[in-house]
């Protein structure tokens, strides 16, 4: 296990580092509308709090960090508006159950809430959870990208960059600091059924930032890892139990399973704020089923034989046997186990 002593960013990343897709704005939060990219870079203006859980579950905002973030902004906003904080709270708490960092950020601001804060002092506090969030991913980038070989190809899967976060991102940050310091030669990206946010979404980002890549389909990694091209798959995480078992995009169960028959190494990069030490194991972690209907066709066009059914979870859990290293802001973890992740996060809060 390594602390974070050395974790402040050693390259300059900002060539690679443009994009902000949550912006505050005083009055409203504005949000890149990730449903339309790639060929349509339009953002909504979300007014209250059931905007932004409509945005959430809509996923036109989506990645765990900002998840939570979003969320804090929409309690600010119910504030501003003298709506009942207890309803706002619930509603955006109930707009997606497995990214564990939309209920931290929500029992954040109840604390705050509970303390007798006005609006004026919500807003600071759900900035510092954005400005947080950015200082996290930024330590994180470095620190992951260190643990990576010069000249290394790397494997990515969904998006964990600038669009998933405040910025940088958690996987993405190792990918864009790995690349800056000549680390990372080579990056491959998944395409991500079925809402192509592979494909879609971390192709885009890193060519606006100038890092080439290249997209396979989902059912081409095993080949890939086969091929050498490839020594690291690194992913980010909704929520990590406290054995180190981890939640994340469906598809990455399976990437750990091909990674560890080839030898490639697998990295889990996520902020504190996504460590749920109250869930002891992957086993207890709600997975989140989204309708069938988003297998059965894609923007608007069936595509698959009336009367078919599908079962479409959008998360799976990777054991924690399978993960080489777990990255946070906190320390980098190798083999994360029980003993491991509570020597650095303590034991669960019980209360």
């Amino acid at each position: 296990m390594q602390p974070s002593t050395t974790a402040s960013s050693a390259f300059d990343t900002s060539a690679h580092d443009t994009l902000r897709a949550l912006q505050w704005l005083g009055d409203r939060l504005h949000l890149l509308d990730q449903r339309r990219l790639p060929f349509e870079e339009a953002w909504i203006d979300c007014h209250g709090s059931r905007e932004i859980a409509r945005a959430i579950r809509d996923l036109v905002v989506r990645g765990a960090p900002a998840i939570g973030i979003a969320a804090a902004w929409g309690v600010v906003l119910a504030a501003q508006r003298g709506d009942d904080l207890d309803d706002a709270l619930a509603t955006l708490r109930a707009a997606r159950p497995t990214a564990v960092n939309l209920m931290w950020a929500l029992d954040r601001m109840r604390v705050c809430i509970d303390a007798g804060m006005d609006g004026e002092a919500l807003a600071r506090e759900a900035q510092a959870i954005q400005a947080e969030d950015l200082a996290a991913n930024r330590a994180m980038g470095a620190m992951g990208a260190a643990l990576i070989q010069p000249g290394s190809g790397v494997l990515t899967h969904c998006n964990t960059g600038s669009l998933a976060t405040s910025g940088f991102g958690t996987a993405l940050g190792v990918i864009r600091a790995g690349y800056e310091s000549g680390n990372i030669a080579r990056v491959f990206a998944g395409e991500t059924r079925p809402w192509l946010q592979g494909a879609r979404l971390t192709m885009w980002e890193l060519q606006r930032d100038g890092i080439p890549a290249t997209l396979v389909a989902d059912s081409a990694a095993s080949h890939l890892m086969k091929s050498g091209k490839v020594q690291w798959v690194v992913v980010g995480a909704d929520r990590i139990a406290a054995n180190g078992d981890t939640a994340n995009k469906i598809g990455t169960y399976q990437l750990a399973i091909a990674a560890k028959h080839h030898g490639v190494k697998f990295m889990v990069v996520a902020p504190s704020t996504t460590v749920d030490m109250a869930t002891p194991s992957g086993d207890a972690i709600e997975i989140e089923l989204r309708d069938p209907a988003e297998l059965l066709g894609y923007a608007g066009r069936r595509t698959v034989a009336d009367g078919a059914q599908a079962w479409n979870p959008v998360f799976d859990v990777t054991p924690h046997d399978l993960i080489d290293v777990l990255v946070t802001e906190r320390a980098v973890i190798t083999q994360p186990d029980a003993a491991t992740v509570r020597a650095v996060f303590g034991m669960p809060d019980t209360h």
